[in-house]
């Protein structure tokens, strides 16, 4: 199996368990606001947060359906944060993954509210995996306390914090590097970090899971920026252009075009040399830095 054979195998698993997930809620009640939650979380996108989760499982020779729930609950606050990054009063963004994005669709009130279910649907769904797993609830616990970490002020809130505050203003090179590794890397370390929680791996292998981690974490946020200049509307599925629009600083403004992607460059080496004394257990991972740095949208 090549790499994207795996990736749309793995994939297809995700979606398979998140469908069968909200399938178990039947509450009348609750049914537009499940709507507008299943709009967002199933309107496409690559699932490379839990696919991260489920090969680093397979890396470390865990079961997949022990890491699932984790992996789900990730794609669920993944898909959260979208919702909320393109709110009127964040980004304003019209478009997300080819379509409408929530708020244009189900209205700016419910569409608060749907990212505010899907978060706290990922907490319940984390709590009740720990409170099933036997012998191992530790480590789930400890996998579970990784992820909400990551998605909260010490990540992505913090990170987007961090972007909102620097629009209009050319901000240092140590702020930029803040707000890409808490708005965009946490959430991808989680993913990778998580299963090493929850398998208790020693020291070693939790520094170089680290350490390709941050890799590319950063990697695909410098991706993120190159893609906003040269990419196309169509082909990246929402406006390109915004980081101008809304007059942000980057690493393509900062260094220039060809020094970010040279940059790019050194992050992906930095993932992929991590993970080299994982031998040919890691090629996954090893495809997967590599897909950050070519990816078109």
């Amino acid at each position: 199996m090549n790499f994207i054979e795996e990736l749309n195998h793995l994939s297809v698993l995700i979606d398979k368990y998140l469908a069968k997930y909200f399938e178990q809620y039947d509450d009348p009640f609750e049914n537009n606001i499940l709507e507008s939650m299943r709009y967002s979380l199933f309107a496409g996108g690559k699932r490379i947060r839990p696919v991260l989760s489920l090969s680093t499982a397979k890396l470390l020779s865990g079961s997949l359906d022990d890491i699932m729930p984790f992996a789900a609950a990730i794609e669920m606050i993944h898909t959260y944060s979208l919702i909320h990054d393109d709110l009127p009063s964040m980004d304003d963004d019209d478009y997300r993954r080819g379509k409408l994005t929530n708020h244009k669709v189900f209205g700016e009130a419910m569409a608060v509210l749907a990212g505010d279910c899907l978060l706290n649907e990922a907490y319940e769904l984390l709590m009740q995996t720990a409170l099933n797993a036997g012998n191992k609830m530790k480590h789930a616990l400890d996998a579970a306390y990784f992820i909400a970490r990551a998605a909260g002020k010490s990540g992505m809130i913090s990170g987007q914090v961090i972007d909102m505050e620097s629009e209009d203003k050319t901000v240092s090179f140590e702020t930029l590097k803040q707000m890409y590794r808490r708005k965009t890397g946490a959430l991808l370390k989680a993913s990778v970090i998580a299963p090493a929680f929850y398998f208790n791996v020693p020291a070693s292998i939790m520094d170089a899971l680290n350490e390709y981690a941050d890799g590319i974490g950063l990697a695909f946020q410098i991706k993120d920026d190159i893609l906003d200049v040269e990419s196309s509307t169509e082909e990246l599925g929402k406006p390109v252009g915004s980081d101008e629009k809304n007059k942000k600083t980057t690493y393509v403004t900062l260094f220039g075009f060809n020094e970010a992607k040279n940059k790019l460059s050194t992050a992906v080496k930095k993932a992929v040399d991590a993970i080299m004394p994982f031998g040919e257990k890691a090629w996954f991972l090893k495809e997967m830095a590599f897909y950050i740095e070519k990816r078109a949208y």
